[in-house]
């Protein structure tokens, strides 16, 4: 782990690349030889969802890729389109009201790049409160003064909460590119992949725990796959990671473990609570209207890293001050 530390950036990173695509295209590989067996509907719904995992890992890895080449201030501007687009297709599949208009106006064309202006800038004690405190203020008084009084708080409650998840917590991925830690300066891009791997390598062990595990779910009505043992191994699974790619973090492998399951914990929980968001959308998948709304399911993609995100960030952040 020592002679990895000693590598250049950019020898690191094709290290990386090569490591990450190639078990992409081996497992990619093994689904695709699955497929020419006979399987059962059980059977076919399992891989389904497995596929669906290894494209929202493939999707991290791409992103992580954009991020690095084209720097921080480039990483900042592509969270920022990933955000807004993660915002429209939430609010495209949860009710409004034409009174909500000037709120949602100030929620995509006003707090959402104000925010990430205040990650280009590194102003991260005012970037984190900013959404919570001020916005979470503004937007109630935006849609006041609409005069729409019908399910008031529930439809505030939608806004503030899509904001919350698309766009504070997605904007602290970019925040770990431009975090300079002590010994790590310049080299943050290695954070968010660290966050991305653990969050969606986590999720896809805790995917296939479920289903070969028959345990009772915790939340049956949300998910019936959601299970301690499950959520248990992806834990297990995320600390590994860490402890995998701790040779690319400032980390010792005892801190790379820990954060590794830290991340793990929160991104699994946060997609169970994007999962309850859902069933009360009545919908599957976010995505699964796109002919009407517009949503292409980018919302089920990123839902681990909106939760992950802020967990990590100020984890990292607070521990090596």
């Amino acid at each position: 782990m020592s002679g990895l530390r000693s590598w250049t950036a950019d020898e690191q990173v094709a290290l990386l690349f090569v490591v990450l695509f190639g078990l992409l295209l081996l497992a990619g590989g093994a689904l695709a030889l699955l497929g020419f067996r006979e399987r059962s509907p059980a059977q076919q719904a399992i891989d389904e969802r497995v596929q669906r995992e290894l494209r929202a890992l493939a999707v991290g890895a791409g992103v992580f890729w954009a991020a690095w080449v084209s720097g921080p201030v480039g990483a900042t501007g592509l969270f920022g389109v990933l955000s807004f687009l993660a915002l429209r297709e939430y609010v495209t599949l949860v009710q409004t009201r034409r009174g909500d208009h000037r709120s949602l106006l100030l929620a995509f064309f006003g707090v959402l790049p104000v925010q990430y202006v205040l990650v280009a800038n590194r102003n991260f004690d005012l970037f984190t409160v900013f959404i919570p405190v001020y916005a979470f203020l503004a937007i109630p008084v935006v849609s006041a003064l609409a005069g729409d009084p019908h399910r008031f708080l529930e439809r505030n409650a939608k806004i503030q909460w899509g904001l919350m998840v698309c766009v504070h917590g997605l904007a602290h991925a970019p925040a770990l590119v431009l975090l300079d830690l002590r010994g790590n300066q310049g080299r943050g891009a290695f954070l968010l992949f660290f966050l991305v791997v653990v969050a969606i390598g986590a999720q896809l062990a805790q995917a296939g725990a479920a289903q070969r595990l028959r345990t009772r779910p915790l939340a049956r009505h949300i998910d019936r796959s959601f299970s301690l043992p499950a959520w248990g191994l992806g834990v297990a699974t995320g600390a590994l990671l860490g402890l995998a790619l701790a040779w690319t973090t400032p980390f010792s492998p005892l801190q790379a473990m820990a954060l590794g399951a830290i991340a793990a914990a929160a991104g699994a929980l946060g997609d169970l609570v994007m999962r309850a968001l859902k069933k009360d959308a009545g919908v599957r998948y976010w995505g699964n209207t796109s002919s009407v709304t517009g949503a292409v399911g980018l919302l089920d993609r990123v839902a681990p890293l909106c939760f992950a995100a802020p967990v990590f960030f100020h984890s990292v952040r607070w521990y090596f001050r």
